[in-house]
Formats: structure tokens, C-alpha cells, sequence
């Protein structure tokens, strides 16, 4: 199974390049499933329903995080049946939605589970725990290959995710951070790691708001506006090669794309 995951999806520049190079991506690498998260896919914060309908156009499922919550609207879309978008797992009941669901594509079964970290944020339920029993469900589901998408902006907790869930599952992808980094791998007991994946949005900004904006309210520490930049739209996100039948992962790549002009 080849799955292509693709990182914080960033306003309307964001959108169009998920729009534009999912389909090509998939046509091109021979992928069978595709998962995006959209947290920040409206203005830069949170998605609406017309948004998620949109976006999964070109992917099967979608994930989010700590924006979930910023879009009233979206409240009764996760609690829908059979809705294919994700909240973080652990957050506190009675949160709307689902941090974990089945993606079936095809011959192809995926397992997919969303969890938030804690370290430089919210104070929610331990997310270690909150995975292993999704885990540990999907397992008795028969479900093999399980990907994991860890919100968190804690290098390091994410890494101690990657290695509390080697062997268990077949990838850890991180994500929040909105950059890309370069250290894709396969873990000893075969489930495939990166830090993070990056974001689906303008480069030429701070991490997708306009710099001017951004710099504004780092310099005055005051609030000011953010808006989402425009230019230099570019995709980032990992394909993740699984052997179907071990649900291990043989291999993980990095995807950098640039939208055309």
C-alpha cells in the first residue's frame, strides 16, 4: 500500500495546492490512499464544511488539531455519520467527532488515528494513552496498517511517539509546525517516522501569515490580524510505502512541490 499523507493544509493558497497536485501526485507516484490534515485550511485556522467537502475531493480522510474548534460550523460536520474528518483523539469528552476511523479504499484498509501533543500546549488527556487503546482497538479490528498523525509542536514529543508506537504501527507522521523536516525514517522495529511534514501553503510568509502581520505581533506584543500570504504556494508531505500483509512500512519519502504559477 502507498499512502500519501500531506501536512497542515494553510488558507486558500493552501486549498489550491492541494487541489492542484493531490490528483497529479497520485497519478504519478501510484498512490492508493491519500489523507491531508486541514487545520488551518480556513484563513489559517480551523476548515468549515464546504472546505472539508472540497479537500476530500482529492484525498480519503482528513485530520486536524488544535484549530479544530476554531469554525462553529464544523461542530455538527464531525459529529455527522460517517464523517471523514478527525479531531485529536484526546480531547476531553463530550468533544464532538472521532479521533480515530477505517479508511477503506478499494483492496486497500488503513487505520488512521489523530492525537494532540501536550508540550507547549493544551493540557489535554495524555495522548500516549489515548493512541495506545486506538491502537490496540484497530489491532483487534484486524486492521494492519495504522498511520498516526501526531499534532504536537515538541520535537521531542514527537519522537517519543514514533518510538512508543514502533512496531505497532505502520507510520508516525508529525505535524503543527508547518516546516518540513529532513529526518524521514524507518524505525527498528519497521514503523516509518518523520518529525514533521511540513505545511500546504505560501513559503514566502511566517509559516503561512503575512510577515508583515506576523512581525507585528512578535515585535509590539500586542494582537494584530492574521491573514494567510499568497505567493510561492507550495506541498509538502511523505508517501509511506507498507508491506499490507505485516503492516510494516518498507519505506518513507519526503513530497516538496511547487504550485505553477
Amino acid at each position: 500500500m502507498r499512502v500519501l499523507f500531506l501536512g497542515d493544509v494553510f488558507g486558500k493558497p493552501g486549498r489550491k495546492a492541494v487541489s492542484q497536485l493531490a490528483p497529479v501526485l497520485q497519478e504519478r507516484e501510484g498512490v492508493d490512499v491519500v489523507i491531508v490534515n486541514a487545520e488551518n485550511a480556513a484563513a489559517g485556522s480551523g476548515v468549515t464544511p464546504e472546505i472539508a467537502d472540497a479537500l476530500l475531493r482529492h484525498c480519503q480522510l482528513l485530520t486536524s488539531g488544535n484549530h479544530i474548534w476554531s469554525k462553529k460550523e464544523i461542530l455538527p460536520y464531525l459529529d455527522a455519520p460517517g464523517s471523514r474528518l478527525l479531531r485529536p483523539l484526546n480531547y476531553p469528552p463530550p468533544a464532538p467527532g472521532q479521533g480515530c476511523a477505517v479508511v477503506r479504499h478499494g483492496e486497500h484498509v488503513l487505520g488512521v488515528v489523530n492525537v494532540e501533543g501536550r508540550v507547549f500546549m493544551k493540557p489535554l488527556d495524555d495522548p500516549f494513552r489515548a493512541a495506545d487503546a486506538a491502537v490496540q482497538a484497530l489491532q483487534d479490528q484486524g486492521v494492519r496498517c495504522i498511520l498516526v498523525d501526531v499534532h504536537a509542536d515538541a520535537t521531542s514529543e514527537k519522537w517519543a511517539m514514533g518510538h512508543f508506537l514502533d512496531g505497532r504501527v505502520s507510520a508516525v507522521v508529525g505535524t503543527h509546525t508547518h516546516v518540513p523536516t529532513a529526518d524521514e525514517r524507518l524505525l527498528a522495529k519497521g514503523t516509518a517516522f518523520i518529525t514533521d511534514v511540513g505545511m500546504c501553503g505560501p513559503y514566502e510568509s511566517i509559516i503561512g501569515v503575512q510577515a508583515g502581520q506576523a512581525l507585528e505581533r512578535m515585535r509590539t506584543q500586542r494582537h494584530s490580524k492574521f491573514e494567510p500570504a499568497d505567493r510561492d504556494v507550495r506541498l509538502n508531505g511523505v508517501i509511506v510505502d507498507i508491506d499490507a500483509g505485516t503492516g510494516r512500512a518498507v519505506g518513507i519519502r519526503r513530497v516538496h512541490e511547487r504550485v505553477p504559477d
